[in-house]
Parts: structure tokens; sequence; C-alpha cells
């Protein structure tokens, strides 16, 4: 997400200013508008004067801005009051709750991803499960913004939810402590091997200069020289489009990061590398991307520039696949729209958007007992009802999973806990980087293709 300009968010004021609130108003408006706004003007007319109990205006105008944004497509919203500031707070880092990103879908609140180190997530709630009910209420048809509201609360006052997994014959009910959510956007450790592992858990403020910090710590603590760098994206639902374009300009040292394009030329921008940072931070080091189902927008943004750019091996599960741009377009001084106005594309021309980033090498996440009928059901970019349709055809067989047996993936989570390994795709990913330490995993093959 990022803030439109000044001079366009006053432009836009002034043309929902003329949005009114009166009959009056309505029927000034409505004699220089088209046909189709005259049936809005009618529809006004006949619920204020023969809907069973009287309507406020604001009611009715709040409901008619739900219903046009609701037309669009998932992501672009109204939010005014609490709604506006926690999206502030998100920004932040800095909340009271259960640390989940959710998403409204047919009426049911649904679980895009937990934040890792969350109370959600150490309570076990997983991306894919349906929150149906808080504390024994039935949350089903709720405003999204009111359902969420109910899961905030003060730090350690407890919670209870009710999950529907799918995969699972019955419902379940999860107890949580709320508790103060400190977002770290980053955080790192060495592991055995001089091997890195640097985790961004969201794009808020200073992401770039985080993981810059991050590494340098890590390179600092290793015995010699740093013998690889897994990039953890897992689980990220994006943020800051300016902090992916930082993350990648410090592995890459030339051409493009990423473009988005628009209805209107200002709306079409390319991001190049060499304008945030200087060479690449990690030059000569091996890079694995982690990313799995609930990688979403910046973090596409990341795995689809260091793995167009032949920077790193992007191993896991397909990403979400939310290759759009909102910009959040202030309306007044307690309300705004968060408005999709691009498109983004990698290096290569690729949109995101639906079909998700593909990983070079798909490593499934065996440590988890639940993964592979979570997997079957996983929610996606292309599972939201009105999403936005990607520019480029995607076959539907090209979405499926490779459901052949692979022998390197057949341990059981049982097993795995028995070797110690509770983080699988982590785990193969390091002993990848230990086996290849110094060597260039991604590079370019003579026909350009990777391999």
């Amino acid at each position: 997400m990022k803030f439109a300009p000044a001079i366009r968010a006053a432009a836009l004021c002034t043309a929902v200013a003329l949005v009114p609130a009166t009959t009056a108003a309505i029927a000034q408006v409505e004699g220089r508008a088209s046909p189709e706004f005259a049936k809005l003007f009618a529809t006004y007319q006949r619920i204020k004067a023969s809907y069973v109990e009287p309507v406020e205006d604001e009611v009715l105008i709040r409901g008619a801005i739900d219903g046009m944004l609701a037309s669009l497509d998932p992501h672009s919203a109204y939010l005014d009051g609490t709604a506006l500031e926690r999206l502030t707070t998100m920004i932040d880092g800095n909340y009271q709750g259960l640390g989940i990103s959710v998403q409204m879908e047919d009426g049911a609140v649904k679980v895009i991803s937990p934040f890792r180190g969350s109370p959600a997530d150490a309570a076990g709630i997983k991306a894919g499960d349906y929150i149906t009910h808080i504390n024994g209420d039935l949350i089903y048809g709720m405003e999204l913004n009111d359902a969420v509201a109910q899961m905030r609360g003060p730090a350690g006052t407890d919670i209870e939810v009710t999950i529907f997994r799918p995969g699972r014959e019955d419902s379940f009910e999860v107890q949580v402590t709320r508790g103060v959510i400190e977002l770290e956007p980053v955080t790192w450790e060495l592991v055995d091997g001089n091997i890195g592992h640097i985790s961004v858990n969201e794009f808020s403020a200073d992401v770039g200069a985080d993981v810059r910090r991050g590494l340098r710590e890590l390179q600092e603590q290793a015995t010699g020289r740093l013998g690889g760098l897994v990039l953890d994206l897992r689980r990220n639902p994006g943020g800051s489009l300016d902090e992916a374009v930082a993350l990648s300009d410090l592995f890459l040292t030339d051409g493009q990061i990423v473009s988005q394009r628009g209805r209107s030329r200002r709306e079409t921008i390319y991001y190049d590398a060499e304008t945030v940072y200087r060479g690449d931070v990690a030059e000569g080091l091996p890079i694995i991307v982690l990313i799995d189902e609930g990688s979403a927008s910046a973090s596409e943004i990341v795995a689809g520039a260091l793995q167009d750019h032949r920077r790193a091996l992007v191993m896991g599960e397909r990403s979400f696949g939310k290759g759009s741009v909102q910009t959040l377009l202030p309306l007044s001084r307690d309300s705004a729209l968060k408005l999709t106005t691009a498109r983004y594309y990698t290096p290569a021309g690729r949109s995101v958007q639906e079909g998700g980033i593909e990983p070079d090498i798909r490593v499934p996440q065996l440590s988890d007992p639940d993964a592979e009928r979570r997997q079957r059901m996983a929610l996606r970019e292309s599972d939201l009802r009105g999403h936005l349709v990607g520019e480029i055809g995607v076959e539907d067989e090209n979405l499926e999973r490779d459901r052949l047996d692979d022998p390197r993936f057949q341990l059981t989570a049982a097993e795995l806990e028995e070797q110690g390994i509770d983080d699988f795709q982590l785990d193969y990913a390091v002993r990848t980087l230990r086996r290849t330490s110094g060597v260039n995993m991604a590079v370019r093959g003579e026909n350009g293709s990777r391999r």
C-alpha cells in the first residue's frame, strides 16, 4: 500500500464532496449526472419515502459507498473511525489482539495468515481456517470490521474462537489469550553450518534497513564467512510497496525490481535497482527465498524480483497471488478510501495476479500434520469473490499442485518430530544451502531459463 500525493487526494476529496447528504443536494447533482445516477437517486427517494422505518441519510450514503466498492474487488474499501485507526495501528505495528490477518469470504471470516509468534500462531490457528464463533456467539454474516473489533481487546484477556478447518469433520474451540501485538517485522538467527535465517513477518516501516542490520549481525556471529542465507517470507501478508522495493534492492545491482501499471500515466511507475541501496549487500552469498500460500503482495514482489534476476532460489508453496496495489486516498480527517489503483509486474513482465509466484522447487510443509488437507483447501487470491482477473490467462491445470509422489518428501510429521525437525521447509532450505555453499544456485542457462 502507498499513500497518494496530496494533490491527487485533494482532487478526490473535491469529487466526493459532491456526494450529497440531503435530498436537495442530490437533486442538484442528479440533474447533471448520468441516467445510471438517476436510478441511485430514485432508489434513495423510494427508501426515504416508503421504508417501514425512517432511515438516516448517513446510513443510506454509507451503504451506497460500501456497495460501490464491494462491486470492484476484495481489497477496495471505505475506512472511517475505528477501521481507519486499525489500519494505522497495523502500519505502526502495535495493537492489542490475536495477531491474524483475515478476509471476509461469503459472509465467513477466513484466516489469511496468523502473524509469526502472535497469540493466534501460538494457539495453533492456521492459514485457511474459518472463524465461525467468538465466545460462543455466531459471527457468520457479520461485518468484517465488527468481527475484528470483537477479536481485539486488552492484552491478557482470554477469548474463545470456534474454528472450522477444511479437511476435518468437526469444528473445534481454541482458547487464545490476547497480547500486545508488537510485530517484529524482521527477526534473524544463525543456524548450524553458518547459515543465516532472516524472517520478514510483514512490510512495515524500515524493513529494508532491518534486514541489512540483521545480515550484518549474522556475518559478525558466523565463524568465518556465512555459508548462505534463507530469506523467509512465509505467512507474510504484505504491506508497504516501498519497503518491498527497498528489500529487493539490498540484493540487486541493476535492472528493474517491479513495475506498477494503472489506468493513467501517473499510476504507471517503474522501480529500479540501485535507487535505495548501492550494491549487493550479500554479494556472492547463495540465497533461498521461502514462500507459501500466506505470502502475498509485497512478499510476492520480493520473491518475483529475486527469482527473475536469478539472485535467489525460491522454495516452498505457490504464493497467494495478490498482484494489485492499493492507494489510501483521504476523504476527510477521519475517513479514506483504500482503492485498487494499479497492478504490479515482476521484472520479466509477469503479473502474479491470480497465479502467484511459483517456487523453483516445491517443498511441502511435512512437519504440519494438517498441511496436506489445508493445501487442498488453501485460500488464495483466485478464490476471493470479485477478484481482479489476471491479464494473462492462466490455465487451471497450471494452478494445480504437482501431486506426483516425490521420494524426498515422504516422511510424516511424527517421524520428523522424532528427528527433532519442527519446520521441514526451513530445514530443507538450510540443508540445501549447506550442500551448495559457495555455489550460485540460481544461474542463467544458455537459453535464458533457470536451472
